[in-house]
Order: structure tokens, then sequence, then C-alpha cells
């Protein structure tokens, strides 16, 4: 029989919840030998190569390419899981939803203190991808059918739901699994 096949990736994020999952420690052995990875930094395959039972996210959509990963994800993963606050709630990058996009990148590229650009020009090659005019969570995006706040959720609530998700079992986590800090 087939192992579950399982896909992640990180989107508008720090990739500080790809480093929870690498914190499993000896148990990411462990599940290695209960799932194949597929789309991943663990095994650098890209894009997602056949239908996946879990699809990981780290990070909100900031840009187009983000938007891109992520419904391509919702198109080929079972079960998709939100995993910490950028992917739940937009968090650190979603900051600067409080200004305009216009305002946020004349600070970065011309106008910030220690910003160095004698031709005060903003980036525009073609090969960036086009920001969005806001940065959205997840859920906002896609149907998203888990949701792990933290950042970044803690190794052991990861790895409990995974397990969960992948036994049909009943997920519960309790208060020190779950943070919201």
């Amino acid at each position: 029989m087939a192992k579950p096949r399982i896909a992640t990736t990180s989107l508008a994020g720090c990739f500080g919840c790809h480093m929870s999952i690498l914190d499993l420690d000896e148990r990411i052995l462990e599940l290695a030998e209960i799932v194949d990875f597929d789309r991943s930094p663990i095994d650098d395959l890209k894009h997602i190569s056949q239908r996946c039972d879990v699809g990981l996210i780290e990070g909100g959509c900031c840009n187009e390419e983000n938007v891109h990963v992520l419904r391509e994800f919702r198109r080929n993963c079972d079960v998709l899981v939100s995993l910490g606050d950028c992917a739940t709630m937009g968090g650190i990058p979603a900051l600067r939803n409080t200004v305009s996009l216009d305002a946020c990148l004349r600070e970065a590229y011309i106008d910030g203190p220690t910003v160095h650009n004698p031709l005060r020009r903003i980036p525009d090659d073609a090969e960036i991808p086009l920001l969005l005019e806001k940065v959205y969570s997840a859920h906002e995006v896609v149907r998203i059918d888990y949701h792990l706040p933290g950042c970044p959720p803690p190794p052991e609530a990861i790895w409990r739901a995974i397990h969960a998700i992948l036994t049909k079992a009943p997920l519960t986590l309790g208060h020190g699994l779950l943070k919201y800090d």
C-alpha cells in the first residue's frame, strides 16, 4: 500500500514553521517512515508531482506567485493545514496592510532613512512577482481545513496534527501547544 503524501510550502513568511517541522528531531525520521514527501524543502521538489493527502502551508499571500502556489496546493491536496501566524492571520507581513502599497514601496526604496537610491527607482522587473495591495491569510484565498497558530507552532503540535490527520483520530491540543504569541 502506498504511503500518504505530504507537501509543504513557505509563502510570505520567515520559514520558521518549516524549522519547527525540522525540530521534530529524530521523529522526522519516523515521519519519513510513514509518509512520502512531495513538494518540500526536505526533498527539494519545486512542484507537486502527484496528488497529496496533506499540504502544510506556511505564510500568507503577499504577491501573485504566493496565490498561484496556494491554489496549486488546494487543487492537489486533500487536506490543507495553515501553519503559524502568517498563514492563519497574516502575521508580521500583514503589518504592511496598515499603509498603501505605494507608501510601503516608497518607504522601502526611496524615502526610508537608510535608503541609498540616487535614481529613486522602485524595482519593477517583470521577473519579480507582482505585489498584492494587501497581505492575505491563507484562508482568505482558499479553503483551509485546519489551522495551527503560533509563531511558529511548536513541533509537538505539528507532530500531533499530522498524526491525527493521517489516522483520522481526533486532535486535541492543550493550552501549552496552542500559542498565540
